[in-house]
């Protein structure tokens, strides 16, 4: 009996990410959620193509990770990129169903913890993202708990956000974190920051002040022989902060409604996204942006310094 040809993983890296490996270069890895789920066209291909001109600018090379007709791509062109800006109906993909999209031949998103799996399997350290999912308030009683912690504790790659969505149960996430092992290492401050927000009200874990001493740290980690991931959180800029006691208020209200209006599951965090952009008349995502790009920079300068090690 003739047995079935072995599958291969359909993976494709763009020419610029392919020169960056071949020639040894930085890479830092971008996820695509928020390209397709974050806001409309042409918004999110103006954020997309800033933040990579942001690593860019600090010497590293971009590789912003979706799955499209099937094919895991690390790194897309302009014309891919723009190609996923206008897409309509991309799944969001998680550990979980990320080789269900490849296999299908969907188009697909990555998530957090996609982005690391992918990320890992390309050879990529470092990745910059907007904020981590975590564990979801009311879990106690939904179980509402994001798989990017437990990629977290799995995956070695560092992700460089402005903390935990604030819509999630920060101490709990934290705690999570610390239960699975995760370093936690707030970027030039002692406070642990919430997303939109630059004070979560909760003493950072650790606390390191240069992407040298980030690097340093993670090659340790990587010389003991530890397993898993690093999370680097990174205050959203003071200019573009909205102060913690505001978010919270719109938040509450935002849950409120999610309740009333029976969300639920992956759909939870774009409809409190966008009830929130409604009440803030806009500022939310303004300082989403500015954290991301916030985040690429810092992502860059480590991608560099762990280059030189």
């Amino acid at each position: 009996m003739t047995k079935p040809a072995s599958p291969f993983l359909p993976m494709e890296y763009s020419d610029e990410v392919a020169a960056a490996k071949a020639r040894g270069a930085p890479i830092v890895a971008l996820e695509s959620t928020i390209i397709t789920h974050g806001m409309p066209y042409p918004g999110n291909l103006n954020m997309a193509r800033s933040v990579e001109a942001i690593i860019r600018e600090q010497g590293a090379v971009p590789a912003t990770i979706a799955v499209i007709h099937g094919v895991l791509h690390i790194g897309l062109d302009d014309a891919k990129l723009e190609e996923l800006a206008k897409t309509q109906g991309a799944m969001k993909v998680s550990r979980a169903d990320l080789a269900f999209a490849i296999a299908e031949r969907r188009t697909g998103a990555t998530t957090v913890a996609a982005t690391m799996i992918a990320a890992a399997r390309a050879g990529i350290r470092v990745f910059a993202t907007g904020g981590i999912g975590g564990v979801h308030r009311g879990a106690e009683l939904s179980f509402d708990i994001s798989a990017d912690l437990d990629e977290l504790a799995r995956t070695g790659v560092i992700v460089v956000c402005a903390g935990a969505k604030a819509i999630l149960d920060i101490p709990k996430t934290l705690e999570v974190l610390e239960t699975r092992g995760v370093p936690v290492v707030t970027y030039d401050s002692e406070i642990f920051p919430a997303f939109w927000s630059r004070d979560s009200g909760l003493k950072s874990p650790l606390m390191l002040n240069s992407p040298a001493a980030i690097a340093n740290f993670q090659t340790m980690r990587e010389l003991l022989g530890v397993e898993g991931g690093m999370l680097v959180a990174n205050p959203v800029p003071e200019a573009a902060e909205i102060p913690r006691e505001e978010m919270e208020i719109y938040i509450a209200r935002a849950l409120d409604n999610a309740e009333n209006d029976e969300i639920t599951g992956k759909a939870v965090t774009p409809y409190l996204l966008s009830n929130l952009f409604e009440m803030t008349e806009g500022r939310s995502l303004e300082t989403n942006i500015a954290l991301v790009e916030n985040n690429a920079r810092l992502a860059g300068e480590i991608a560099v310094a762990l280059n030189v090690k």
